[in-house]
């Protein structure tokens, strides 16, 4: 399977006290944090392009807008999905949005949305990239 927009894939998690903003430093509210969201939404890419790519060939993070809208407290699912916008060579391009249930079983059940961005990763040689990594 070649790299071509289009590609996408999901990352989902139930909010655990781990995940919270309180928990990772970048806040004081027990709900999902923003760091942890993002870590979502790179999970979520990588996932997408996993298939398509050729042994030793990771891609890495290189840039990230993240717009985090609304809360999702500790018990909800958030689910991410990414997709494959733009491939410019080694220049991978994504969309992502991120969800929850918002009063999961009652009559006012729906999905909300509580963050969407993009991000940037670049296709890289493993062992180069961990070697200069070493030698910065």
């Amino acid at each position: 399977m070649a790299l071509a927009p289009g590609l996408r894939s999901f990352a989902r998690i139930v909010v655990a006290d781990t995940d919270t903003a309180t928990a990772i430093g970048s806040g004081d509210v027990p709900v999902l944090g923003t760091p942890r969201l993002l870590a979502l939404a790179e999970a979520a890419a990588v996932a997408a392009i996993r298939p398509s790519l050729e042994a030793g060939q990771p891609s890495v993070g290189t840039s990230a807008v993240l717009e985090h809208t609304r809360p999702s407290p500790l018990g909800a699912e958030v689910v991410v999905e990414a997709e494959l916008t733009e491939v410019d060579g080694r220049r991978l391009v994504f969309r992502f949005i991120a969800r929850h249930k918002w009063r999961p079983g009652s009559a006012d059940d729906h999905d909300v949305t509580v963050g969407a961005g993009t991000l940037e990763r670049a296709l890289v040689d493993r062992d180069r990239f961990v070697s200069r990594a070493q030698c910065e």
